[in-house]
């Protein structure tokens, strides 16, 4: 019997506690893989060659585990996703969990890794927080050709009569760099190329991560990188990758990259890892593929939206499920008391000493948050995320404001004890798929205009008056709406951390202006992104980045992580 550390151990060692079993083993034995269905990466990682599997014989349903609104003080997310696979499978329900794949900005910056924590881990977790299988560098590899491509062209005779003054295309890497925000490129002269703005996103920004995230297939994949717009001509038409002849390279840089990656749960229950686009910048959601896949392998998918529900899962329902009809059954919401306290005002050192009052000033983010997902047809299971601090009193408070919402509630302990901690939100999540699942609504209509689904999230989910649209972005709206793209979602890029557009705003405001200073046409991905108040796509380190704890020791392992 594997002996673990206490809990409160760092979950590196944790998780090097626990002996993997082979890959070969886990998708044989937990989703009936053969062996020639898997392209291993080492012992214990692989991607799974989806043109080997059926996943006909099977329609799993689909859980999605969203949060209240993110603070310092963590809620514990994918913990929770983790936590809950376990305790499904170990009352008898067959469940994989579907996850995004960290990016390394976060890691080595302030955010930490995406590979759960305490006893709910996916494992090997310093491959999945560092390179995991190398998807990242596929796609930042194709972004970047694309842009190679767009300054080449314009360099040799530019056929396609290219404006260098409306190029939209950026480069990206994957890394928090705020110097790279802004740039000139062309510098030097005539032999290096025509001078011209641009700049850098982070990976997780890109288009392709989205296009990555979407695609149904190979084929899919590729129509979508061929209908990016990179930028105008000097006309005013927009000029895709598709007439640049980009598409098919960029496909072939993406090839392996498109497959799914397994690896397993502490408990070993199979973990499909796969995409990685932030929820406050992008749309949040791991692949399609990897959760249909899933879904056709397991009785029930466990899959996490990014950040608070009012990014994560209206984007996973308004993007994801409507351009895939991946619908979730049931959704379960996230919370900690801690978290709840800071919403209601105490700093982060104040939060182990029982408030109730601040506990009760802060139930408001929760309770939006409930009422939020009840708009979606989801009436959601909220699951308390217990830590050692928590009081009886507090615990109570939250379970009272859920309860008066309709809303089932169940604490769990799943950091400290793995499934088993899990099994009271397990049960609530088998009865509420005994009972069908739920319908999905949707917040708005694709035939309504961009302005008017940007206003219904605004008004509907962030309590918002109404949004505001600078000079810049009434012209990039009506220019889109022009072009035909009108019926697209929307992606709205802003603050994590509050319903509004200012993270200083903390609980639930309301009668605040959503000001949108940007939209960017994602016509592969097939969404608008909207950017709002001050959230930059190329993030900036901390002054005391994680990465200045992280190094070797002695014997080469790996210490800092986490």
């Amino acid at each position: 019997m594997t002996v673990l550390p206490p809990p409160g151990a760092p979950d590196i060692d944790i998780a090097r506690a626990v002996k993997p079993w082979p890959i070969f083993e886990v998708a044989q034995r937990k989703l009936g893989v053969a062996h020639h269905a898997l392209i291993p990466y080492g012992h214990y990682k692989a991607k799974l060659d989806l043109g080997q599997i059926d996943t006909t014989t099977k329609q799993g349903k689909l859980v999605l585990v969203t949060a209240i609104t993110p603070t310092p003080a963590g809620e514990g997310k994918t913990t929770t996703s983790i936590g809950l696979t376990d305790a499904l499978n170990s009352i008898g329900v067959n469940t994989s969990v579907c996850l995004r794949e960290p990016s390394l900005g976060p890691c080595f910056g302030v955010k930490g890794g995406a590979a759960g924590g305490g006893r709910s881990q996916a494992i090997p977790m310093e491959d999945l927080n560092l390179h995991f299988n190398g998807d990242f560098h596929a796609i930042t590899s194709a972004h970047n050709l694309l842009a190679a491509l767009i300054d080449n062209h314009i360099h040799w005779d530019n056929e396609l009569d290219l404006d260098p003054r409306r190029i939209t295309w950026r480069r990206v890497m994957d890394m928090n760099d705020r110097a790279l925000r802004h740039t000139l490129v062309g510098l030097g002269g005539p032999a290096h190329g025509q001078p011209r703005e641009s700049g850098f996103d982070i990976t997780v920004a890109s288009e392709i991560m989205a296009i990555l995230c979407l695609a149904e297939d190979r084929k899919d994949l590729q129509r979508r990188l061929g209908n990016i717009i990179i930028g105008r001509d000097t006309s005013g038409r927009p000029v895709t990758a598709r007439e640049l002849g980009a598409d098919g390279a960029m496909t072939v840089l993406l090839k392996d990259a498109i497959q799914p990656n397994l690896i397993q749960t502490l408990e070993h229950n199979p973990a499909l890892i796969h995409g990685g686009p932030f929820a406050n910048i992008a749309h949040g959601c791991n692949s399609v593929m990897a959760t249909r896949t899933a879904m056709g392998l397991s009785d029930v998918v466990v899959t996490e939206a990014g950040f608070g529900a009012d990014l994560g899962a209206e984007k996973f329902i308004h993007i994801k499920s409507r351009i895939s009809g991946l619908e979730p059954d049931v959704a379960v919401l996230v919370c900690t008391v801690r978290a709840l306290k800071m919403q209601g005002g105490l700093l982060k050192m104040q939060l182990d000493e029982p408030n109730v009052e601040a506990l009760s000033n802060g139930m408001v983010n929760l309770e939006r948050h409930i009422q939020n997902m009840q708009k979606f047809g989801l009436n959601p299971i909220v699951a308390i995320n217990r830590f050692p601090t928590d009081t009886t009193q507090e615990l109570t408070a939250i379970k009272e404001a859920c309860l008066k919402l309709g809303a089932r509630v169940e604490e769990a302990t799943h950091w400290a004890e793995g499934g088993e901690g899990a099994k009271a939100v397990a049960e609530a999540v088998k009865s509420a798929l005994e009972n069908d699942g739920a319908q999905v609504k949707y917040l708005y209509e694709n035939e309504q205009a961009i302005d008017e689904k940007i206003r219904a999230v605004a008004t509907e989910l962030y309590g918002a008056a109404d949004v505001q649209f600078n000079i810049a972005a009434q012209k990039q709206l009506d220019e889109i709406h022009d072009l035909g793209f009108g019926h697209l979602p929307i992606c709205i890029a802003k603050t994590p951390y509050s319903f509004s557009s200012e993270a200083s705003e903390l609980g639930a405001p309301e009668g605040h202006i959503l000001s949108v200073r940007e939209l960017r046409l994602m016509a592969g991905a097939g969404f608008v992104v909207a950017i709002c108040g001050d959230v930059m796509t190329m993030p900036g380190l901390p002054k005391h980045p994680a990465a200045l704890n992280i190094s070797l020791d002695d014997d080469g392992e790996i210490v800092g992580l986490f």
